[in-house]
């Protein structure tokens, strides 16, 4: 048993080296944004997808193409339009003729086959192209004509939207939302962050990023997930905070009943833990602790929380009351 432990804890120590080399080296190119680049990390190893939220210019782009890099996948971008059909982005069967001039379909696959994909302005695309998209991110599939056609793992979607330029856009609805790990709003850059991108802009500095992971690699490391060791007071907490943000819970605080209308959904309490469990080890630990499972508690449940008439009416945020539940609910139940 003591072997065990032991052999845990060095598998812990090399995912902590690994990840910290990764956060390194994405730092280098992407200024500033430290919580968007260690929750888009955690995501890829968690294997959930990720909605950036953040007006243009942040960076986003470049941090995907960092991504890339680093661990070394296919990437691919599809920039969503009111016009884009499904057929776009998953492909379409054509008719085409062998060498005996037979008649027969192909199918030719779109851009969405391919490991790391930005969907950029997500909510500009109708309804049927958001759900075709949405469809490969749970499925890690495609079905055209009958037959499946199976995505390369790891498949990684990261999308954006913007949140001050609503015009001419669809709202990706509670239901799809929820499809997302993570949430991360992208803050703009403060006085410090915005010269160091404009110094690079003038000096034309070039910065050298290294392969650092592969896919196979990242594959690995998931699986060493299933044995980081959660408790009942753990999972129970995790539990808690999910049932928080339901207004008619005993757990949840005066705002929540107030101005939530439905609260986050069983697979936030899931993303909590597999969130958690990758942060443990990016600390080099082989056992969640309860700040793991705060540490996110923002990215997983702020797109899931859907408010009430009043909640809209006063301007209320989600991550506010996400900040009041985590700071009222006690780390033990009664």
């Amino acid at each position: 048993m003591e072997s065990q432990v032991e052999g845990l804890r060095d598998e812990a120590a090399r995912f902590a080296e690994e990840f910290q080399k990764a956060r390194t080296a994405i730092s280098e190119v992407i200024v500033g944004q430290k919580i968007a680049i260690e929750s888009v990390l955690v995501a890829i190893f968690a294997g959930g997808n990720v909605l950036l939220e953040g007006v243009p210019g942040l960076g986003k782009t470049e941090l995907v193409k960092a991504l890339s890099r680093v661990l070394h996948l296919e990437f691919r971008r599809i920039q969503f339009t009111p016009d884009l059909m499904p057929a776009d982005i998953i492909g379409t069967n054509i008719m085409s003729t062998d060498e005996a001039g037979r008649y027969r379909f192909e199918f030719r696959k779109g851009p969405i086959f391919t490991q790391l994909l930005l969907a950029d302005e997500i909510n500009r695309a109708s309804p049927k192209t958001q759900s075709a998209l949405l469809e490969t991110m749970q499925e890690g599939s495609v079905t055209t004509g009958g037959v499946i056609h199976k995505l390369q793992q790891p498949f990684f979607v990261l999308a954006t939207q913007n949140p001050v330029e609503q015009e001419g856009t669809y709202p990706l609805p509670e239901a799809q939302l929820d499809r997302f790990l993570f949430k991360v709003v992208v803050p703009f850059l403060n006085r410090a962050e915005l010269n160091e991108v404009v110094s690079r802009t003038i000096l034309k500095r070039p910065v050298e990023v290294p392969q650092l992971l592969t896919g196979d690699r990242i594959l690995e490391l998931r699986q060493l997930l299933d044995k980081v060791v959660v408790t009942d007071i753990i999972r129970d907490y995790a539990c808690r905070l999910v049932l928080s943000t339901h207004p008619q819970t005993e757990d949840a605080p005066p705002e929540v009943k107030q101005f939530v209308q439905w609260g986050a959904s069983p697979r936030a309490a899931q993303g909590l833990i597999r969130a958690a469990r990758v942060k443990a080890l990016a600390d080099g630990r082989p056992y969640v602790a309860l700040d793991d499972i705060r540490s996110f508690a923002q990215e997983v449940l702020q797109h899931r929380v859907l408010l009430n008439y009043d909640g809209q009416a006063e301007g209320i945020s989600p991550r506010d009351l996400i900040t009041t539940c985590v700071k009222t609910l006690k780390e033990t139940a009664q």
